[in-house]
């Protein structure tokens, strides 16, 4: 109990008699009690809020994973393209317009 022992509680609560008086200290305890209780919900609001930001920043960590994923496949088929395929579509073109160069003229 927050560090105090039987006795050092006893005496706070004697202090607390003395003080106020045996009619103010119930209203005393129920403030008291009421504020520890709104303390403590604003807490856990602030508890659940960090705990959703979190899930939420891992999850566009992973969304952003899998995109960049995405992204390097898709460039890497470019690249193939780029490299591999494509300089053969170009040869073909272009033999594809010599052959047909002399029949476009005669039509």
């Amino acid at each position: 109990m927050l560090g105090f022992g039987f006795g050092e509680l006893i005496f706070i609560i004697f202090i607390a008699l003395m003080l106020f008086g045996s009619d103010k200290v119930p209203e005393i305890a129920r403030t008291l009690g009421k504020i520890m209780a709104q303390l403590k919900n604003a807490t856990n609001e602030i508890k659940s809020e960090i705990q959703k930001s979190a899930e939420v920043q891992e999850l566009n960590d992973s969304v952003k994973s899998i995109t960049g994923t995405f992204t390097e496949e898709v460039d890497k088929v470019k690249s193939s393209v780029d490299q591999g395929i494509l300089p053969e579509i170009k040869q073909a073109a272009e033999d594809l317009e010599s052959m047909s160069g002399p029949i476009k003229r005669q039509m």
